[in-house]
């Protein structure tokens, strides 16, 4: 103990300052030309930062950063996945034809760290980090020791050289894969790109960063030339909705700071087997079997030999408390075979008394239903007076009262 004792006072102690005696730094962000990448960002990418674009296989990545290389001038697309033919067939296909974007096909991180260097772009995109390789280290390639070192050694070329370094990374739903789940705690910010590759909707969300917010999200359409921006999310999802049919009710969700009317619908069907089935797409099935159970407890309501399916329309994913009223009133309205109205909004937490509780940014929520000409809002009663607004507000109790009214 004592010889390590000595050994550690061989070296000089670190020089440590007060808040005060350090200067302030005003960052300059580059402005990617994406409004809604721009938001998630905190105002755009910050120079030398490093970003790990992650997500499943399919759902988009390649695509919003080869739009974001061609917007972003001068540019450096490197990919270890794609040939260059196949990126210009991509590029034809999209609509890019950028003067500024430079690309290469290159796996070895030494070789795309000297690349970057000498170019000096304004930002440099890797597709994808399980495709490269280091010299300096053994293991395959894509393995938990190639992943991070070759992201470290992007790190340090990204800190020394000012340039922004977008890596990207594929995850599977259990997060299994080597790469971004390995690579959080090394990168400046992680993105998260969302959705069903068979719906046309992704969300795009910060789960970290270091030089802005983590509650914003971005919306984007998938359509035939690429990524759109989507301006009025609540209205894109409720464009197709059909007849008012029993079992459909619109809710408001949170996603960040923005508020998205969102349709959820209930099917409610006498069973055909002895055990009833409860499934649900975008919403947790743990959850559901608890509302059902209140139901049948709380307000009387005998599901006990009926499946009860659950669907949140646009692919989206129903995760906050907000949406239990509305998914409760969707399977009543189902099972009463009794439409509630196009026009009304439900939103609030229930409890496993049968309680309805209030839930966060209620006045964003009201104003997105008033911005969408909406008739009616079913939620939470208000423990104190509100500002005045032009929508019907119906405040309840419990699920119990709403029921009876219904």
């Amino acid at each position: 103990m004592s010889k390590r004792q000595d050994k550690t006072s061989e070296y000089p102690p670190t020089k440590t300052q007060t808040l005060k005696d350090i200067a302030s730094q005003h960052t300059v962000r580059k402005k990617t030309g994406i409004h809604e990448l721009d938001t998630v960002l905190g105002g755009g990418i910050v120079p030398g930062s490093l970003l790990l674009m992650g997500g499943e296989p399919g759902i988009g990545k390649s695509t919003l950063a080869l739009q974001l290389a061609a917007l972003v001038s001068p540019a450096l697309y490197i990919s270890g996945e794609e040939s260059l033919g196949q990126i210009k067939m991509r590029a034809d296909r999209l609509n890019i034809h950028a003067q500024g974007l430079s690309l290469a096909n290159e796996t070895n991180v030494e070789r795309i760290a000297a690349t970057i260097r000498e170019q000096k772009p304004a930002i440099a995109i890797i597709d994808s980090i399980q495709t490269i390789f280091s010299d300096e280290v053994s293991g395959e390639i894509g393995g938990v020791n190639q992943v991070r070192v070759c992201a470290t050694k992007l790190l340090d070329v990204a800190k020394s050289s000012g340039v922004a370094v977008i890596i990207i990374g594929h995850v599977t739903k259990d997060g299994s894969v080597a790469g971004p789940k390995t690579l959080e705690h090394l990168v400046d910010t992680v993105l998260s790109f969302e959705g069903e590759k068979d719906q046309q909707y992704r969300i795009l969300r910060a789960t970290k960063n270091r030089f802005g917010p983590t509650d914003e999200v971005g919306i984007f359409e998938m359509i035939e030339t690429g990524l759109a921006e989507v301006k009025n999310a609540s209205a894109c999802f409720l464009k197709d909705r059909g007849d008012d049919v029993p079992g459909n009710i619109v809710t408001c969700l949170m996603e960040g700071k923005r508020p998205l009317l969102v349709e959820i619908q209930a099917l409610v069907n006498k069973t055909a087997f002895g055990y009833p089935v409860r499934k649900a797409s975008g919403f947790d099935l743990n959850r559901l079997h608890v509302l059902v159970a209140v139901l049948q407890k709380r307000a009387n309501i005998n599901l006990a030999q009926y499946d009860i399916h659950i669907n949140v329309v646009g692919g989206i994913k129903a995760e906050e408390p907000a949406s239990d009223l509305a998914v409760c009133l969707a399977i009543v309205s189902s099972y009463k075979d009794k439409p509630l109205g196009k026009d009304v909004v439900v939103f609030g937490e229930v409890g496993l008394g049968g309680e309805v509780r209030a839930v966060s940014h209620r006045d964003k929520r009201i104003k997105e239903c008033e911005a969408l000409q909406m008739k009616k809002i079913i939620t939470a009663q208000a423990k104190k007076k509100t500002a005045e607004h032009t929508i019907t507000i119906i405040g309840v109790k419990n699920i119990q009262e709403l029921i009876t009214q219904t």
